[in-house]
């Protein structure tokens, strides 16, 4: 038996993504997972017909080779399909084409936020298979062959990760990566994205590679993918520890713990050879140079950028890089503040508070108007809200009014500066204004003056909120408590 506490976890994983291309992998079949009415999309050739010959879709190839270069692969100068032969009844061929000995994509990585360098070992292409319906009522299964052929992306990892949330940062930097790159949405709810570990437990003093691996598979999520790894070196640790032998098996995930779904495959048992109906993909140096240089800014790259330029904090950070679209927003309304800055003189310090408070009213109160809605469809140009938020900045309107100024802003798409100046919104910070309406509110709350004088604090902030409903909101609180502190002593 091993100690239960010098056992350690080795994952590695293999990542399948659908392309977005117009057509199917092989054939001219239209790539559209929106379709609902099965068996629209299919011809001879994606069901395996006798007779039908494959055609390599050029697009699926090009963005596969934009993503290896992103994630720092090699790109070989030829790569060729292959044959993997196995028997399910969602295959119409009975054989998939894939990739074996020379993918298109080899020896690549992605760094993690704790610098940790998880090494990739190849991402090849494949065409996907069907989709199996089971009819529970009927005790029967329906076949949709509309998946059958679809582009395919496999990325298979070293087996670098020690735990769940390694595992999970590690699949959300990748699906966002393939977003910017255009390549895929690769929504995990519909199956875009379909993640599978490779889990074992052996004492940290062994060698790499002596623990029995389980697969685990069909997992819809990234909170279900962090769950079942846990719960799975969580298991082997147990077993290992009371002297139990782990199995090689392929296991599924029911939302509490692993469960068996079938014993593992051998790899001989896919009888690779090269596709014979396929010539090898061969590339120039000079072709691949293009598609490095077509690729857009990068996650990582664009968050090291946001830091320099506009020192913002991490998380505000994280959120724009989540969201590019939103990204693009905040930078446009932080040029025009940058121009406002320049102009006036504006200390470095003072700079860093002014995109703090663009990153913090953008972030919190506009994306929260927003709501599921998106950003390309809000009324209000970055120019205004860079207004607003120099209004802000200015203290020529309290935060209190500044919000409901952003609502109307939000509901009309109006200039800040027109809004006020047409429902006479302002600032008000003139003592010998304010000290009038400061008297007539004690005057007429003579109770929670007395309850005030007793050490009740809940009165001063009736009275604050008398004295802030009197002017709209336009007397900052704080201001506002000294006023009427002041009158009351």
């Amino acid at each position: 038996m091993a100690d239960y506490q010098k056992l350690e976890a080795v994952i590695g994983l293999e990542i399948h993504v659908q392309l977005n291309t117009l057509s199917k992998m092989f054939c001219a079949c239209p790539n559209n997972p929106e379709e609902s009415k099965p068996n629209t999309n299919i011809c001879p050739t994606c069901l395996g017909h006798p007779g039908t010959l494959p055609t390599v879709n050029a697009s699926a190839v090009e963005k596969m080779v934009r993503v290896g270069l992103a994630l720092n692969c090699h790109i070989p100068k030829e790569s060729e399909f292959a044959r993997k032969s196995y028997f399910y009844p969602d295959l119409p061929k009975g054989y998939q084409i894939t990739q074996a000995d020379k993918p298109l994509c080899q020896k690549g990585f992605l760094v993690l936020s704790n610098q940790r360098k998880i090494r990739i070992r190849r991402i090849h292409l494949e065409e996907d298979t069907g989709r199996l319906v089971h009819d529970h009522q009927q005790n029967c299964s329906l076949i949709d062959f509309n998946r059958a052929g679809v582009p395919l992306m496999e990325l298979v990892t070293e087996p670098d990760f020690k735990n769940g949330q390694e595992v999970t940062e590690f699949a959300q930097e990748l699906q966002m990566i393939l977003r910017y790159l255009g390549v895929s949405n690769a929504d995990m709810e519909k199956g875009e994205m379909r993640i599978e570990a490779n889990v074992s437990v052996q004492p940290k003093a062994d060698p790499l590679g002596s623990g029995t691996k389980t697969e685990l598979k069909n997992i819809n999520s990234f909170h279900a993918v962090r769950m079942a790894i846990d719960s799975e070196i969580e298991r082997q640790r147990v077993m290992i520890s009371q002297g139990e032998k782990v199995t090689q098996e392929t296991r599924g995930w029911n939302g509490q713990q692993t469960v068996l779904q079938r014993k593992k495959e051998e790899e001989q048992e896919y009888r690779y050879f090269s596709e014979p109906d396929l010539l090898p993909i061969r590339w120039t140096e000079r072709e691949i140079m293009e598609i490095a240089q077509s690729l857009p800014e990068l996650p990582a790259a664009k968050r090291s950028r946001l830091s320099r330029e506009y020192q913002i904090e991490q998380q505000d950070i994280e959120v724009l890089v989540r969201d590019p679209a939103l990204a693009s927003y905040f930078e446009k309304a932080a040029s025009e503040l940058l121009s406002w800055k320049k102009d006036e003189k504006i200390s470095s310090e003072k700079t860093s508070q002014l995109m703090k408070l663009l990153a913090n009213y953008l972030i919190s109160d506009l994306k929260g108007l927003i709501g599921s809605g998106s950003i390309k469809d809000l009324k209000i140009t970055p120019e205004n809200f860079a207004e607003l938020i120099i209004l802000i900045f200015q203290g020529k309107i309290p935060s209190r009014l500044a919000k409901g100024l952003l609502k109307d802003m939000f509901e009309t798409g109006g200039d800040p500066s027109q809004i006020m100046a047409d429902q006479g919104l302002a600032k008000i910070d003139d003592e010998k204004m304010l000290q009038p309406v400061v008297k007539r509110i004690i005057d007429n709350n003579p109770q929670a003056c007395q309850d005030y004088r007793q050490g009740k604090t809940a009165a001063l902030q009736f009275l604050i909120g008398q004295l802030m409903g009197e002017t709209k909101g336009a007397v900052e609180p704080d201001h506002a408590r000294r006023l009427i502190e002041d009158q009351l002593k």
